[in-house]
Order: structure tokens, then sequence, then C-alpha cells
């Protein structure tokens, strides 16, 4: 007889509109009152993206994920000699690639700045190019340089139909750090090609106890039922799987730092608020890359780059980082509009123009974020890192439809791909097949209430139904893979 799983329970506990946002210096959440569920009924329409933009690619379809020689894998640079300096950087990861695939890895060089147009023209006349067999194209990509040098939107138009990651490493100046790239290539080589020891990974799930409501949220609908499918599911299939879970009041920074330290080829799932601007502003750019996204542990507590440069964490492992800003800043939030929109009203302005300050102005140049780029440049660091580059929401993980129901699966299903060995690349894939459902949803939902209207008929599209989709589609669509998309956990048991 089939099992059927009792529903989770609902959570009632908190304003339905959580973010994962804190003052880089009060250490203080912002909008930590949420915002009632129908604040998201009357959002903007996305910005209309070029055509195919989002049209995921079926190459290789018939090939195993996992398998490098008929996926291929190749690197996107930037113009110049940056590009061939950062090329020259990564020489030893390209070199054991192309030993694995048993081909040449292509090399892409890209202008600097694309908009989402540009992105998609680069792919359509380049990338896809008809003179390039579909054998020979590579479907991983590892992008290398920071946001103004090879772009997000790039980065976004690659990934339906691509598995792609970005490397940057960058000194306190700014300037490129080609021995971080050079110790991220190296680290990559050396824990694929070791002895693998370990027939299953060590999982460390991590909720900072802030007392906020949107990690209290987070425990409750994420990492506790994250939790309940390690040990009830996935430890049936791997007995020797380790589990520790840090997020009661002991959980600090002290704590976080001895198990990430010793989860040696790990998975690991974090939940806390990211840092955005400091009541008064921030001092300087530098002080804002460095800083911002950094994560809040409560307590007056900060995991910032400073700690994770030479400290163990997670070494060989990867790390799914919820927080906002927590992997990098766009040149513009999808959320812009209509924060704006609603810091008009009385009733939310105070609150909101909090965060809409942390959000990226006109002009700024795009960024990753320090403590990610620490991590990967670090010997004893992650391999691979999914996290947000924009505000992130509990909508990856919760629904809201009166009251807040777990999701949990949509990110469960992406540490359980890195748990299984699969590639880093395969584990975003996860969470980009729902992102680009829940697009068709509300590129629907848009159409339906344009027909109505041309037809004099009732908007038929249920306003709360309508705004929870714009915010899991804008939610989703700010996680991006930092590392090399051809990462993978050095287990006995991976995937071939």
């Amino acid at each position: 007889m089939a099992h059927v799983r009792t529903p989770e329970p609902q959570s009632r506990s908190g304003a339905a509109l959580q973010l994962l946002l804190a003052s880089a210096d009060t250490l203080r959440p912002l909008l930590d009152g949420g915002l009632a569920p129908e604040a998201a009924w009357d959002a903007p329409r996305p910005k209309k993206l070029p055509r195919r933009a989002e049209v995921p690619s079926l190459a290789r379809t018939d090939a195993h994920p996992n398998d490098l020689p008929a996926q291929r894998w190749g690197v996107i640079a930037p113009e110049g000699t940056e590009g061939e300096a950062l090329l020259q950087a990564v020489a030893p990861l390209i070199q054991y690639r192309e030993r694995e695939q048993g081909a040449p890895a292509y090399r892409y060089f890209v202008p600097a700045d694309q908009d989402a147009a540009a992105a998609v023209r680069w792919r359509d006349e380049v990338y896809r190019a008809e003179a390039v067999p579909e054998e020979e194209r590579p479907r991983y990509l590892l992008l290398l340089g920071d946001l103004h040098q090879v772009s997000i939107e790039l980065q976004h138009v690659l990934a339906h139909g691509a598995f792609v990651g970005r490397l940057h490493i960058a000194q306190r100046s700014g300037l490129p750090d080609l021995g971080g790239y050079t110790a991220y290539a190296e680290k990559v080589v050396a824990f694929e090609t070791e002895a693998a020891v370990k027939e299953a990974p060590d999982v460390l799930l991590y909720t900072a106890p802030d007392g906020s409501a949107a990690t209290t949220l987070g425990q409750t609908l994420l990492v506790g039922p994250c939790q309940k499918e390690v040990e009830t599911r996935w430890r049936m299939k791997r007995p020797g799987m380790g589990l520790q879970v840090l997020s009661d009041a002991q959980a600090g920074l002290e704590a976080l730092l001895r198990a990430a330290g010793a989860a040696r080829s790990g998975v690991m799932l974090s939940v806390s608020h990211g840092l955005g601007q400091p009541s008064q502003g921030w001092a300087s750019a530098e002080a804002q890359r460095a800083l911002q996204g950094a994560l809040n542990l409560g307590a007056g507590q900060v995991l910032s780059a400073n700690l994770l440069r030479g400290t163990p964490f997670l070494p060989g492992g990867m790390w799914f980082c919820l927080a906002c800003f927590g992997a990098a800043t766009p040149s513009s939030s999808l959320f812009h509009s209509w924060l704006s929109m609603l810091a008009k009203r009385p009733a939310d302005a105070a609150q909101l123009q909090d965060v809409l300050r942390s959000l990226p102005r006109p002009g700024e140049r795009p960024f990753l974020a320090a403590l990610p780029q620490a991590a990967l440049a670090n010997p004893r660091g992650p391999l691979a890192i999914i996290g947000h580059s924009d505000l992130a929401w509990m909508f990856s993980f919760a629904e809201i439809e009166g009251s807040s129901r777990s999701r949990a699966s949509r990110i469960s299903s992406v540490l359980e791909v890195m748990a299984n060995g699969s590639r880093a690349g395969v584990a975003l894939e996860a969470l980009m097949q729902i992102y680009r459902d829940v697009n068709d949803g509300l590129m629907a939902d848009y159409q339906t209430r344009q027909d109505a209207l041309l037809e004099g008929r009732p908007d038929p599209v249920e306003p709360e139904r309508h705004g929870y989709r714009w915010m899991l589609r804008n939610d989703l669509r700010g996680y991006i893979l930092l590392g090399d998309p051809a990462a993978r956990l050095s287990l006995r048991s991976a995937t071939a």
C-alpha cells in the first residue's frame, strides 16, 4: 500500500511577506513587521524581456546531465587583456576539465555590461552558432569576472539551457585577485582527484538565532522540513550520512565555524539576514563591497569575508546561502518599482524607506558579495555556492494563501541533488525548472487579464494568487551559482 504523507502544519506566525535583510550598523532586521499579502496584489508587470530570453535549450537531452564528455564544459571571460589574465589564472581547472571531457574547452570572450537584449543576441549568434556542432557546444559554462565585466543578464539568459556558474575573486581594492582565482582552480582539481573516502556527505542545517519573524519562519517552514527529509528519507538510502542542525540560542558564530569546519565534502543550508546599507549610508563603495550580503547571525555577530579567508569552512562542500544580497548586488532590483509604489502609502512608508535605501541606485556598479568570494578562494572552503543576487524573501520555500505553508521541497531538492554527488549546475537547474513554470503561469495571468479587458469581461485572475506568483517568480530569479558548475562532491557513490 502506498504511503500518503500528512500535510505539513501551517504556520500563522508573523506577517506573510518576510524579508531577510538587516542594517549593517544596527544589525536590526529591516521590514521585520513584514507586509500584508495584499501588498503584492497590484505589483507591476515584470520588465519585458527580449524574445526567447527564457526559452530552455533542448541541447543534449539524450545524455546524462553529469556526463561531462557528452555535455561538455567551456569558459566565458571578459574581452581584452583582463580576460586573458583570468583564463591564465584558472588554467589548472581548464586543463583538468579538458582531460575529463577528452576535448578542448571552448573559450568565449564577451563585451562588458551586456543588457538582456545583447545577451540574447550573443547567445543566439555566438554560443549557439550554427557552425558549432551540437555535440561540441558546452552545456557547462564557467563565467569569469565581476558583474560589470560579464553581466548578470548574460548569466540569467544562459541559465535557461546551460549549467552556468561564475567565479570572481577580488582584492580589497576591487581589482581581480589572480592568486585567488588560481587557489580556487587548484582546490577543485585537488578535491575531485583525491581518493574519495566518504560514502555520504555531512549535512549542516543552520538558522541564525536572531529571534526575527523571517528566520523563525525559515526554521519552521524550511529548515525543520529539510531536517525531516534527511532523517526519514536520505538516511534510508545512505545510513552513513551525518546531520547537524544549528538553530537555537547557542548557534552563534563560534558554533557555526566549528560545525562548518568539520563538515568535509558536506552540504550546508543557512538561513539568515544579509546586511544592507547602514542607517547613515555606506562610507565608501569599498565598504559596501566588503560588507553588503554578509550574514547577520544575531547577538551582534556577523559572518563576513574576513573570517572566511583562512578559516576552514565547508571544505570541498557546497553551500545554499539564503540571505538578501548573499551572492551579489545587481545593477537594479526586481522589487524596486513595487516597493517604491508601496512606499507612497503612509502605513508602509517609514519601514520601506529603509529597505529602498539598500537597493542599488542608477549608475552604481553591480558586484559579487565579498563573503562567497572569500569562501571560494579559501583552499579549505566550498567548491560551489548558491545564493541570492537581490532581495531574498520567504517565497522560495513557502506558499502564502491566508497562512503560510511549507514548500521546502523546492530547496531540499537542490540540496539532495548536491548530496547525491551531482554537479553543482545540475542542482541549480532543479530550482530554475520551478522558476520557469512559475514564470509561465504569471505571464499567462497577464494575458488572461488583457483578454478580459479587451472583451469587456471582469478580471478573472484572483489577486492573491497572482500576487503570490509575482513574488515567487522574482524571488526565484535572484538565485545564481558561484563557482564551477561542473564541480561535485568527492564521494565514492557520486553519480557517474
